[in-house]
């Protein structure tokens, strides 16, 4: 069963495609079948520039264990950030 429910969010990134570095503008996060990972269901998050189109895309698809320890870890590792650093980041 799939839950359709889709998290959408602006951002400032840049991921790395066949075309090589390109600004990244907003993020998609949904539960559902994969594409290429070996699983009836994944996490899924799509990292894109909309206005560049399909190749400006980034994807990937994570098992749910994964996708928690991803974002476990991020949080862990910009918890410690000093203030000032994150501050140059200019958020």
């Amino acid at each position: 069963m799939c839950t359709y429910q889709t998290a959408n969010i602006e951002l400032r990134a840049s991921g790395k495609t066949l075309e090589g570095w390109v600004g990244m503008t907003s993020a998609s996060v949904y539960f559902d079948h994969p594409v290429h990972f070996p699983a009836g269901h994944a996490l899924m998050i799509d990292v894109r520039n909309q206005e560049r189109g399909p190749s400006a895309r980034v994807a990937l698809e994570l098992d749910p264990a994964s996708a928690r320890a991803l974002a476990e870890t991020i949080l862990l590792t910009l918890d410690q950030v000093p203030d000032v650093l994150l501050a140059e980041s200019g958020h």
